[in-house]
């Protein structure tokens, strides 16, 4: 292993300080952990107050301690720690791991000492884990930085997965149940306050280590958005898939109530963004968890969409259909020539998919065999789920199940089966040790292979395009918040198409404009203090004619001063009135976290009442903009609906990219940007209006 996490996840010398001589002291468990285990390194227990701890000398103080250790275990008062953790670093320790508390998670003063610590670790290069951690094990080496019970929990040697939490708890809880489930771990570290080492390093550190396999995280907050995303990125390079716990949902924010992005923009969402852009599997509890990551770490992938379902049971192959279409499996039916073939094995069972082989297969083996071999032979299918109840368990029909599917492994090594069964654990591991990962509930091992299919396309589509550069000559941020027409003026600089129009401060002025459009018109009010035009009034339609025009001009102004008397009125926008098209929204918010992010929406009661947008962060290309359009709930109504034409989904792609660039490169001007609504043609896609609200730092 090599990189800066090298001396935390594999030291080969390590001190603790606060060393205890019992081994049920929070000093004393790493030490018994590590005798235990068989740690081969250097171990330098640190108590000014004792000479042995659990039979090894003691040192009285890190500067004693006969050479700079890799890796320093903190256990002391908190009032000690800063002073500790600057001896450590003068002694050259390369890192250490507190176990200490009371720090950020206390209030200012605790806060202010954490900084401290995190001052010491830039300053010295000495790398961090912690405060008010739970510490790092390394199974494969014997190596355990914690004073977790994890030696009662292991069940499993070393295996693929490597575990990060933020929380120590949580971490070790999450550690059992994997082992429970049968998830096979090497690597657990939990960060804590993360005044250092965070969630994101530990992650970009596993994409680096080619044991690791699957890596399962979990964080209530991030405190660097940009090496989340280079983790994840190194993570989908390395193809191993990323299982990940956020919790918490807390809003990015107040912002200009006159958003709507920022108003969508809870931070939960923006993360849902993040993890679809960067192919990462979210999950919601610690079961689903440990299931996908059990699944993983097998190591075997759909390469295709069409599933076929096995069962013993009808009534549970109308639920495996059932769940398998849900996920967006084609569960496809077998070829004709097939089916015939099977009828003769089976004419009392259901042959189309799922095949439903029957209580018949405990009586004649050859009928699961058949089965099987014919749907593995011509079906055509990119995996396989198969429901045999307890009958891996029965004494009347163990050895035949085994027989049967031991043969039908060696026959197709490298084919995908999931197997849902109800067995004791030690026959369940003789399925695993032939390469079937194993469910009791069947809608587990549907929802578990949809896992394994999503992982499988994020490896590979790899990384998408980049986003294309902003063209030349793209004008300035506006200076304060900008009206309709200079905003349309700042996006269409940038590629982003607007409907033509101008902005009149008379109505002799509107007049010209409409003469220059040509054609009808909408007029709207033009204010920086009124940002939802329609409320007041604010907006007239289809105006074709001197008079109209004049009039409206009128009508608009008595309009705003009526419903507004303190707004700043500079007149009207004047835009060609735009017929038909499909009514979107667009927008750029600036998170706290990430950055400058971008929203996408169906207009209308898709986005003010059933919220229903995708976010990804700015900026990206084509590619990954038709992904965030197909996340929406409301995709089909891009594709025509009631007889309307379908809308240019490339033009609104295109769009919403340029849109991410513009706000990447204005991340340090811009708030906000709402492009509402955005109309999306047959051919092509038109901005009918915009409000940029400039930052407020």
């Amino acid at each position: 292993m090599t990189g800066s996490l090298e001396a935390l996840l594999a030291p080969q010398s390590v001190a603790v300080i606060g060393a205890s001589d019992e081994p049920g002291r929070i000093g004393g468990r790493p030490i018994h952990s590590m005798l235990s285990a068989g740690f081969a390194g250097r171990i330098y227990p640190v108590n000014p107050r004792r000479e042995t701890a659990q039979g090894l000398h003691c040192y009285p103080d890190i500067a004693s301690v006969p050479e700079p250790v890799d890796c320093v275990i903190v256990s002391v008062p908190a009032s000690v720690a800063v002073e500790v953790i600057a001896d450590c670093a003068k002694a050259g320790a390369r890192s250490a791991i507190m176990f200490t508390s009371g720090f950020a998670e206390t209030g200012a003063s605790g806060s202010s000492a954490q900084q401290q610590i995190a001052g010491i670790a830039r300053s010295s290069g000495m790398r961090i884990v912690g405060p008010n951690c739970l510490g790092i094990f390394n199974l494969e080496i014997g190596w355990f930085g914690t004073f977790a019970n994890t030696l009662a929990s292991c069940k499993l040697p070393c295996g693929p997965i490597g575990i990060i939490t933020q929380s120590g708890a949580y971490g070790s809880h999450l550690f059992t149940i994997t082992q429970n489930r049968g998830v096979g771990s090497t690597y657990w570290v939990t960060t804590g306050n993360e005044c250092d080492v965070d969630v994101a390093e530990v992650i970009s550190c596993y994409a680096a280590i080619d044991s690791i396999r699957v890596i399962v995280a979990y964080a209530e907050g991030i405190g660097d958005g940009e090496r989340l995303r280079q983790a994840f990125a190194d993570a989908r390079a390395a193809r191993k898939p990323v299982i990940f716990m956020k919790v918490g949902m807390t809003e990015a924010g107040a912002r200009a109530a006159a958003s709507h992005t920022a108003s969508l923009a809870g931070s939960d969402s923006i993360y849902d963004g993040l993890f679809a852009q960067y192919g990462v599997w979210r999950a919601e509890t610690t079961e689903e968890m440990a299931d996908i990551a059990y699944a993983a770490q097998f190591d075997r992938y759909p390469t295709g969409n069409r599933i076929s379902l096995q069962t013993i049971s009808g009534g549970v192959g109308v639920q495996l259909a059932d769940a398998a279409s849900r996920r967006g499996f084609e569960v496809t039916p077998l070829p004709e020539t097939t089916r015939a073939k099977m009828l003769e094995v089976i004419p009392f069972g259901g042959v189309n998919n799922p095949v439903d082989f029957t209580g018949q297969a405990l009586n004649d083996r050859t009928i699961l065999d058949r089965c099987m071999e014919l749907t593995v032979e011509e079906g055509g299918y990119h995996s396989h789920i198969i429901y045999i109840a307890s009958l891996a368990a029965s004494p009347f029909t163990r050895d035949l199940s085994l027989s049967v599917f031991r043969q039908l492994r060696e026959r197709y090594p490298d084919e995908l089966f999931l197997m849902s069964m109800i067995a004791p654990e030690e026959i369940r591991r003789r399925y695993e040790e032939m390469g079937y990962p194993c469910f009791e509930d069947h809608s587990l091992a549907v929802r578990a292979m949809a896992a394994l299919r999503h992982f499988k396309l994020v490896f590979e589509r790899g990384a998408p395009r980049p986003a294309a550069k902003l063209p030349a000559g793209v004008l300035p941020v506006p200076g304060a918040m900008a009206g309709e027409q200079d905003a349309r003026e700042f996006l269409a600089s940038a590629g982003i198409p607007v409907v033509d129009g101008a902005q009149a401060a008379t109505a002799d002025a509107a007049v010209q404009a409409w003469r220059r459009i040509g054609g009808p018109v909408v007029l709207k009010i033009a204010s920086p203090d009124i940002a939802h035009k329609t409320e007041i009034g604010g907006v007239l339609l289809d105006l074709d004619d001197e008079d109209a025009v004049c009039g409206g001009y009128a009508t608009l102004l008595d309009r705003a001063r009526a419903a507004a008397p303190d707004a700043r009125i500079s007149g009207v926008t004047v835009s060609r009135m735009v017929r038909g098209g499909i009514e979107t929204v667009l927008g750029a918010v600036q998170d706290p976290v990430f950055g400058p992010v971008v929203m996408f929406g169906l207009g209308g009661i898709f986005v003010e009442v059933l919220r229903d947008v995708s976010f990804r962060v700015a900026p990206f290309g084509e590619d990954e903009a038709r992904d965030m359009i197909d996340a929406i709930r409301g995709r089909a109504v891009l594709d025509g609906v009631r007889g309307a034409p379908p809308g240019d989904v490339d033009a609104l792609a295109r769009a919403l990219s340029r849109l991410s660039v513009l706000a990447a490169a204005n991340a340090a001007t811009i708030d906000s940007i709402d492009v509402n609504p955005f109309l999306v043609l047959p051919e092509g896609a038109v901005a009918v209006d915009a409000l940029i609200v400039p930052r407020r730092d």
